[in-house]
Parts: structure tokens; sequence; C-alpha cells
């Protein structure tokens, strides 16, 4: 007997986070366990970790009301450095907004977010590093939004897991694999790759689909035929009625 409510004890535990001794104490008594809260306590594991949601658990569980904000240099062959402002949905992983400059400012940070979420859409938490150019301005234009403001902790990229991965994949899968010549094409090839990573490339975290969900094709559908995007760099693929 006594082997049964020590187990369910740590089963309730692990099962219910915010869940303290005299809880589990009150939910034993109403199983018919016979027991005290000391002896509740005295088995239960002992949790080093604060009962409150950590900030990974924030970001999942908010994923469908966040965005977060973020900027990353772009070299041209003329080694003038281009700064790309992005906005990204974490519910899909969808960039909702992107824009470049040679001179970021915070007026013009602020524009490019107003231009990110009109009328109704705006999220509910934005997450942002402590770049000095998210100042005063930027944030009035985020609270009139009804936004809430949510800055990560100070030299912690980690805490922004989202917008990194996807400036990771912007490198990786594009700018590393060419030399931006200026402004304007830097502009395009972001703007075919974002294309792309929208309707064709698929992501672990959405069980393999793209932001805009891909229906399934079925061999019946046609043949398979392979369109190139950024020049080859990458292709996706479709089926074609023959």
């Amino acid at each position: 007997m006594a082997g049964e409510w020590r187990a369910l004890i740590r089963t309730m535990q692990a099962e219910n986070l915010t869940w303290g001794a005299p809880r589990i104490h009150g939910e034993l008594i109403k199983l018919g366990f016979k027991l005290s809260e000391a002896s509740v306590s005295k088995y239960m594991k002992k949790c080093r970790k604060p009962p409150s949601q950590s900030w990974r658990a924030f970001l999942v569980n908010h994923a469908d009301s966040i965005a977060a904000v973020d900027f990353f240099t772009v070299p041209t062959v003329t080694f003038r450095v281009l700064y790309v402002f992005i906005v990204i949905e974490h519910a899909r992983r969808r960039i909702v907004h992107f824009n470049l400059t040679a001179h970021p400012t915070e007026q013009w940070a602020a524009q490019q977010f107003t231009e990110a979420f009109p009328f109704d859409s705006a999220p509910r938490y934005l997450i942002r590093d402590n770049d000095a150019i998210y100042g005063e301005l930027f944030l009035r234009r985020v609270k009139s939004l009804g936004i809430k403001d949510c800055p990560i902790a100070p030299r912690s990229p980690w805490q922004t897991p989202y917008a990194e991965r996807v400036i990771g994949s912007i490198r990786r899968e594009c700018l590393d694999h060419v030399i931006v010549l200026n402004e304007r094409h830097a502009r395009r090839l972001l703007k075919e790759y974002v294309g792309y990573y929208h309707s064709a490339r698929n992501h672990l975290s959405l069980n393999k689909d793209p932001p805009t969900s891909r229906a399934i094709e079925p061999p019946d559908a046609g043949n398979i035929i392979a369109f190139p995007v950024l020049g080859g760099l990458h292709h996706r693929c479709t089926r074609i009625a023959a």
C-alpha cells in the first residue's frame, strides 16, 4: 500500500508541475489514502527549478500570440553593409515582414514594425533583444498596437530561438552561397527565398510542413517536376498531370 501512494505522489508531481505537498495530500485523501502532509512532502521529488513556467514553456504555450523581431547584416561585393530587419510569427514560423537598408534608424524600424501588422493582426507579445535601435519611439509604436514588449536578457540570443533559427536558415540556405552585388540584388534574393521558405521548405517543428501549409500530392496526381529556386540553389518538387 505504501509503495502505491509513494509512486502516486511522484506521478501527480510530474503531471501537475504547479502542485505542492498540500494539493497532492488533498488529492490522496480523496483517493482513500491515510497519510500525513509531512509524508507527502518527504517523498516528493526535490526540484531546483521554480514552479513557475520557464521561458521555453512560455514560448511554446503562447506561440500563437508571439512575434519576434531581429536584425542581421549582409555584406555586398563592394564591402557595403546592409541591415535586414525581419518580423516572424512563432505559430507557423512565418516571416510576416522584412526590409533592408544601409542606414537603419529607430524611426525606420518602428515604421517597418507597423507595416508588419496592419489592421487587427498584431500579436499579444513581442520578443526582441536589447539593441539600442529599439528605443522609446519603437516601444511607443509597439504599445500603441496593444502588444506587450518582452525583451530578452542581455547577451542571451537563445531566448529568441525562432528568429535566430530563421536568420541562420537564410544565411545557410541562401546568402552563404551567393555574392550580393547591391541593395537591389539583396532584396531580390531575400524576396525569392522568403517565397520558397513559406510555400515549399518543410520545417521539423511543423511536422515537416511549410509555414503556408502544403497539400500532400498522391502518386496518381501526375509526374514529379522540379522547379528551380534561386538559380537552382534549391528546387521545389510538385506533381503535374500528364
